[in-house]
């Protein structure tokens, strides 16, 4: 992330402009002067862990203490805070099951390999990629028998990604989750569902900010992306920048999904609009497909 120095700002909403500005700066997440209480309150959170009293005294923190970079991205986990649950988008998973993964296998550079790789990018606290990870466990007793895949996780919150490790949830997070997928995927102990460990080992998370173009040149290969509910944070800029990472990301004949009230309409053509039951998703065409 970008930590350069930024001017201080006088007393009063401009401190907020300031500091909206610097999130722009270190993740490409941008705040309307509407959602400037998202802003205040996550302020006032970091504020009473570090004692300080004054607005102002914070921003003065952030600008010049030697430990801002890591107050920056306290500060960022205070704002990335996500919500999901196990399951969440069936038509997308579906889609996946019935339609991508049956096609994919049948190009002739997986058929070599026989290997998937999937990354949940925007994971939050783990639900979508140890979903992902079950629906190939499932799939690798028929369809998938003698193939490999792995789920990549990332997220731009530290916190979110250390409880996607420790892979603990309560009842809530599992509302979506079938009987036989608890019984078969979890270990529950009282209110608390633990997730197996052969779901563990096919996921890797780590930390990653989206904005961090060097890092996103590492992440290739990719057969499928998900991206769900986290593009809504960006201006069409950031967008732009982080959808060509993406495009880039995905191997030939690859797809993209985002959540469902989000879309590539004005911020990238080079994908191909898919439609699938109850859902739509993005194709990356190989170069010799027809119009």
């Amino acid at each position: 992330m970008s930590t350069g120095t930024i001017a201080l700002p006088s007393t009063g909403s401009r401190q907020l402009v300031w500091l909206r500005d610097l999130i722009y700066q270190a993740c490409g997440i941008f705040h309307i002067d509407a959602k400037f209480n998202l802003i205040e309150r996550a302020c006032i959170r970091r504020m009473e862990a570090l004692e300080i009293d004054e607005l102002s005294d914070y921003c003065e923190y952030l600008s010049s203490d030697p430990r801002r970079r890591m107050e920056i991205a306290e500060l960022l986990n205070e704002i990335t805070i996500g919500e999901t649950c196990f399951f969440r988008n069936q038509p997308q998973l579906e889609a996946l099951r019935d339609r991508i993964i049956p096609e994919i296998m049948k190009s002739p550079s997986k058929l070599a390999m026989k290997h998937l790789r999937i990354w949940s990018a925007g994971c939050s606290t783990g639900e979508e990629p140890y979903t992902l990870a079950m629906l190939l466990l499932e799939l690798s007793q028929t369809l998938l028998r003698g193939w490999t895949f792995e789920v990549r996780a990332t997220d731009l919150n530290s916190r979110s990604v250390e409880r996607a490790k420790a892979g603990v949830y309560t009842p809530y997070s599992l509302r979506n989750t079938a009987p036989a997928m608890k019984t078969r995927y979890f270990h529950q102990y009282g209110d608390s569902f633990d997730v197996a460990d052969e779901v563990r080992a096919k996921v890797k998370f780590e930390q990653l900010n989206l904005n961090d173009s060097q890092r996103m040149l590492f992440m290739t290969g990719f057969d499928v992306i998900f991206c769900c509910n986290v593009l809504i944070y960006f201006d069409l800029q950031s967008k732009k920048r982080v959808i060509s990472h993406f495009y880039s990301n995905l191997m030939e004949g690859g797809y993209f999904f985002l959540g469902h009230s989000e879309s590539l309409f004005g911020v990238d053509d080079r994908f191909r609009l898919v439609q699938f039951p109850a859902t739509t998703g993005y194709w990356k065409a190989p170069r010799n497909a027809k119009s």
